[in-house]
């Protein structure tokens, strides 16, 4: 699905492509190649989201630029437009899966190789014409299930390339091929054949040897591999998706004084709408009537509630959090904000570096080897006199050898073992992609909101008046604010409830616009609120109240005045609260070479007071606040224009498009939907200590996958020689794919005794 729109500045214009038929970083290279030879051409392709960003120039066009994808063996789409605004409520037909087929092409082959590779391992299944039910379950395998490599080796042949699929595809033909003439013209064929348990090495016409498990053997593992893979990458728009549900369905428009229940997408730029208390607001507007507290913590980080009245602008998704509020929508559909914060997270994704697979790397020198070393055994054996049929035979026992079947398993069984540790441990890997990265970051940008702090405002002190008791003080402050419904109220109601125990009732209860709360509480006449409002009843703060305001407010609290009785009575302070394992946290984290900087929206006095609580340096470079979501998308930007390699940690809808910029992406699972589809690793118990175990984790499963793929390489081209002297007999070639394969596994399943660092064992689900 392709959902960005086409956009011009000057004369360049800029087009995305949904680009299809691509099944490795090479493929991806090679279209980029392809696009960037054109006149005014500047493309970047994108792997992971199977998207090309193409910048062109008036002189080219679309239909050039699909054609010039085509050439390359592939296929490109243009950008869909969008729905029209009112049809269907702006509801997407559901997306065809598209792993279904090669799920489908991956159980088929696994049902049909597992019996295959069992016949051939082990001699006492070899029952008289085993060989020949081998065959019948191998063909459907190479076939049919290794089809999409087939395609592939293919296209890479017209366009005179060589990647991993070109080996599989000439690997498995080759194998098989081989064992079809065995079975029809040579001996293999022969009722009561048996392949015996022996490594001896000699020379022979391969007239008798089959290699049917190999062929299908290859295929399963490189489907698993895939499956997965493709698995992990439609999870690439996700974030977008999970976006666009966060704005409100539907909406109560006002015309002529009634209001109308309408879709979102039929709201008009102009039109009057009314939100009450605990709504979504629908788009972005200005207040016409009514005074609220508007928690945009989602959008904007600000942990504190944003107090509205008329006049004041609103942006749409963010919730009304007190009385009924009339707005004018001055922002609709895509040029709202949310709409805005999905393109940033979209562009983020397209403009991340392309992640060269490990595989794909090593096959770019080793598949051109092998096929040359192939055909040069093929022409040493001719030309040396000893027979087509030798020749034939150490020919394809170099391509049979060489066709790396532990490679599928490599990535796959690290990355199962590696992510099933990981759910133990409150951590979510996303993808082989997300691996790299963990080895090469060395600045970790932490949002405050919710990953440093809880993102919940809490009762953190209270200062009673001389002659006042602190009982006394939070029973009538508690009793009077449980009566509203604005954040800050709710944070004082539940810091007295848990301190005195039951709340009394409170009577005539009054909200005053903009400044407080009244009521009579036990009999008293008590006011809380802003200092404004008890100085318009003459109640004046005493010195040491005053004092205590100041420094809460200098402490980045927010300080609420409490009087009753005609005189000033205490001062109360709520706060976002730092998360008890957050130092603790930031410690591990410089322990694994990081450089911690804190990104908020609060304001800078509040993000000095968390900086110096947690153990962040305070400074230009390592506290950074009052940023808005496309700062903080700049910020992890201008670090990596410093060469920096950034982690983000983030929890909130503010936070997604830097998660998708940055190197490496985590989120806090406790946080919203879009920030975890961002990412590429999810802190499920949403505790920060978990990042550290969660890089170091990544960090292991990496090297344990490089470590199965040199292994799985190393295997077979220590064979290579035998096959290329003619020496390669069909239990050899068995035992080395077996060895290489048990290895990898066993590798992989040391990942189960990775451990959290100490003091960590908490954050775990279970251990």
């Amino acid at each position: 699905m392709t959902t960005t729109t086409t956009s011009s500045t000057g004369t360049d214009q800029q087009v995305e492509l949904a680009i299809t038929g691509m099944t490795c970083a090479s493929c991806a290279n090679r279209i980029e190649r392809k696009l960037n030879k054109l006149d005014g051409v500047t493309a970047t392709v994108n792997y992971a989201t199977e998207k090309a960003r193409v910048s062109f120039a008036d002189t080219v066009t679309r239909e050039q630029l699909v054609a010039a994808v085509e050439q390359a063996g592939y296929t490109a789409a243009l950008p869909t437009p969008p729905a029209d605004a009112g049809s269907g409520g702006g509801e997407e037909p559901a997306e065809a899966d598209p792993t279904a087929s090669l799920k489908q092409r991956l159980i088929v082959s696994t049902l049909l190789t597992v019996p295959v590779i069992a016949m051939a391992m082990i001699p006492a299944l070899q029952f008289d014409a085993w060989q020949w039910l081998s065959l019948t379950m191998a063909a459907p395998v190479v076939l049919w299930g290794a089809l999409p490599f087939h395609r592939a080796a293919w296209t890479n042949a017209r366009h005179g390339a060589a990647t991993m699929d070109t080996l599989i595809s000439v690997g498995s033909l080759a194998a098989f091929t081989w064992s079809v003439y065995a079975l029809f013209l040579g001996t293999a064929g022969e009722i009561g054949m048996r392949h015996p348990f022996e490594l001896t090495i000699q020379r022979s016409d391969g007239a008798g040897n089959i290699y049917l498990e190999a062929a299908s053997g290859i295929t399963m593992f490189i489907l698993a591999g895939r499956y997965f893979e493709a698995r992990a990458k439609r999870r690439s728009g996700a974030a977008l998706r999970a976006l666009l549900e966060l704005g409100a369905k539907e909406v109560a428009v006002l015309r002529d004084g009634v209001e109308t229940r309408i879709p979102v997408d039929a709201l008009a730029v102009g039109d009057l709408f009314v939100v009450r208390p605990g709504e979504k607001l629908a788009t972005d507007g200005e207040i016409v009537e009514g005074t609220s507290a508007v928690d945009a913590s989602m959008l904007t980080g600000e942990s504190v509630p944003v107090e509205v009245r008329p006049g004041d602008t609103v942006v749409g998704a963010t919730v009304n959090a007190g009385g009924r509020l009339v707005v004018r929508a001055t922002r609709v559909g895509a040029d709202t904000q949310l709409a805005q914060m999905a393109r940033l997270v979209e562009d983020a994704q397209n403009g991340k570096a392309q992640v060269q697979r490990l595989a794909d790397r090593i096959s770019g020198i080793f598949v051109p080897v092998v096929l040359a070393l192939a055909v040069a055994t093929l022409g040493f054996w001719v030309g040396t006199g000893n027979g087509i049929g030798a020749a034939f035979t150490a020919a394809v026992a170099v391509l049979i050898i060489a066709c790396p079947c532990a490679l599928g398993l490599a990535t796959p069984t690290a990355l199962m073992v590696g992510t099933g540790r990981g759910a133990q441990l409150g951590i979510l890997l996303k993808g082989p992609e997300v691996l790299e990265s963990t080895q090469r970051i060395d600045t970790v940008v932490l949002d405050k909101t919710g990953t440093v702090t809880t993102g919940q405002m809490s009762l953190v002190d209270v200062v009673p008046a001389d002659g006042v008791e602190v009982e006394q003080l939070l029973r009538l402050a508690g009793a009077l604010e449980a009566g509203s419904e604005h954040p800050i109220a709710r944070a004082i109601a539940a810091g007295a409830a848990e301190r005195v125990g039951s709340l009394p009732v409170v009577e005539e209860f009054t909200n005053l616009e903009g400044l407080g709360v009244q009521g009579q509480v036990d009999g008293h006449a008590v006011l809380i609120g802003r200092v404004r409002l008890l100085e318009q009843w003459s109640q004046q703060l005493p010195a040491a109240l005053d004092t205590a305001l100041s420094d809460a407010q200098a402490a980045g609290r927010t300080a609420i005045a409490v009087g009753w009785d005609g005189q000033a009575r205490g001062v109360l302070s709520v706060a976002d609260t730092v998360r008890p394992t957050s130092a603790e946290a930031i410690s591990q984290l410089r322990a694994l070479g990081l450089t911690p900087v804190l990104l908020t929206g609060d304001n800078a006095t509040v993000a000095a007071a968390v900086a110096r609580e947690v153990g962040i340096d305070e400074g230009s470079d390592t506290v950074i606040a009052e940023v808005l979501p496309q700062d903080k998308v700049e910020v992890v930007k201008r670090l990596q224009a410093q060469g920096k390699v950034v982690a983000m940690v983030g929890d909130g809808v503010n936070d997604a498009a830097a998660l998708a910029q940055a190197d490496l992406g985590l989120a806090m699972g406790t946080g919203t939907d879009v920030a975890i589809e961002a990412s590429d690793l999810t802190l499920v118990r949403g505790d920060l200590r978990a990042a550290a175990d969660a890089i170091r984790l990544a960090r292991r499963t990496l090297k344990v996958i490089k470590g199965n793929l040199f292994w799985a390489f190393a295997y077979n081209l220590a064979a290579l020689p035998l096959a290329a002297a003619g020496l390669l007999n069909p239990m050899i070639a068995g035992a080395a794919m077996a060895f290489s394969s048990v290895f990898v596994v066993s590798n992989s399943l040391r990942l189960r005794g990775f451990r959290p660092l100490a003091g960590n064992t908490g954050v775990a689900a279970r251990s």
